[in-house]
Order: C-alpha cells, then structure tokens, then sequence
C-alpha cells in the first residue's frame, strides 16, 4: 500500500457522509480520519464515531501545539484533521480517506501535492434544497435563514470544483458509489505496480475514473454549476 490521501469534499446536505460510509464498507484497507470539531452534537450522533467533540479552547490548544493536518472554520464553529491519523494510516500500511471542507482541502493539497481530491455535487440546486430542508425537518427543524446561508455556502464551495481532480456527481446513490470506489481502486492500481490486478479490473475503473477526472467532467455538469450561478470559465486541475 502506497499511503495515498482521499480527499472528499461536498456542500453540506449532498450526501457526502452516506457516500464515504459506503466507500469504507466496499473497499479494503482505506483508514477514516475523524474530524474534531466545536459544533454540538446532532441528533444520534457520538463522540468519537461521526467527530471528535471537543470545547473551542481544547481545539485552540490544539492549533497552538501544531496538532492538526488541517483545520477551517465553518458556521462559525471548527472543524479539523489531527495529524496523527495520517501516521497511523501509514503505520498499518493502509491508505487515509478525510472528509473536509474546500477550505481544508486546499491546505491538504498544499502541503500534500499527491493527495486525490474529489468534489461530489448535487444533481442541482433545487435537489440540493429539498435534501436541505428534509434533514432539517428529520432534526426537529431550522429556521428559513440557516437553510438560505447553507445554500449560499454551497455555492461558494461549488465555486472551487475546478481546485480538484474528480468531480462525481450525486444523483443516485449506487452509481455514485461505484464511481468513487473506481477512483479508489485505479488510484491505487496506477500507484502500486506491484499490486496484483487483472487487464479487466484496471480498466473499469479507469473507465469509471476517468470519466469523473476533471477535464472530463466539466462538460456533463455545466447544468448543474448554472443551477448554482457558479462561472463556468476555465478550471485548473492539480493534476494533467
């Protein structure tokens, strides 16, 4: 295993958390980074399975000791990967999946060039919307404005899609899935010669892949980023 970071970043309410779940149950040897964050808890959610919760002067500790990977604030709360879990990805010989936001995502990138970014989309912004307020219905309810800031929010992070190397859009849960796992997996195979791999399984998932790489992508969602009243002009990938 070559260590190699995931980076998968989404606005809130595309569904993103039910993508990466699925992501880590169908493909091996991928280690999740926990977030630590200062928001409080939602609904089910637990210290140490969906975030590390921790008050904002213990994450304020944590800056001044230089502890994480990356951090952002969002919402007015903060939210970030501790550095040792990318240590311990490597110490087992497995490779480290972190969901965060484009703000978090860029420092990873900077300081980590080979890392694989992948932006997930919604279908649209109406799409977008209807999640938006059904989660919020599910969680007792939000008041009209914090769903108005979340979908300005949303377009403001879909305005970076061009800072990424995959685009994959979520529309339907399963596709979606196979998609991000074939990134995964020829990732993976194009990295580590001497991984074994069969001529058909390399070239699925360079299929699915590549159809998601950004050069490749900006075509088939240029309705969604008009949806959002994101400028399509030209996007910069990190990679070639």
């Amino acid at each position: 295993m070559s260590g190699t970071v995931y980076i998968i970043s989404a606005p809130s309410g595309s569904g993103k958390t039910t993508l990466t779940n699925e992501l880590r149950r169908l493909v091996p040897n991928l280690e999740f980074s926990i977030s630590y964050t200062t928001r409080t808890p939602r609904g089910s959610e637990q210290n140490g399975r969906e975030y590390f919760f921790v008050s904002r002067a213990e994450f304020h500790k944590m800056i001044s000791r230089d502890e994480f990977l990356e951090h952002a604030e969002v919402f007015g709360n903060y939210y970030g990967t501790a550095r040792r879990f990318l240590a311990e990805a490597a110490s087992k010989g497995k490779d480290l999946l972190l969901d965060i936001d484009v703000q978090g995502a860029l420092q990873v990138k900077q300081r980590m060039p080979e890392a694989v970014s992948i932006f997930v989309l919604p279908p649209s912004r109406e799409t977008l919307e209807w999640r938006l307020r059904h989660r919020s219905q599910s969680e007792g309810g939000q008041a009209e404005e914090v769903i108005e800031r979340r979908l300005r929010m949303a377009a403001k992070e879909i305005e970076n899609y061009g800072n990424y190397d995959y685009i994959v859009v979520n529309d339907q849960l399963e596709q979606s899935t196979d998609e991000l796992k074939a990134i995964v997996i020829f990732e993976r195979l194009r990295r580590e010669s001497g991984e074994a791999a069969s001529a058909a399984e390399f070239s699925d998932a360079q299929r699915l892949a590549e159809r998601d790489r950004l050069a490749n992508a900006q075509e088939r969602i240029r309705g969604i980023l008009a949806s959002f009243d994101v400028d399509q002009g030209p996007a910069v990938s990190a990679k070639p």
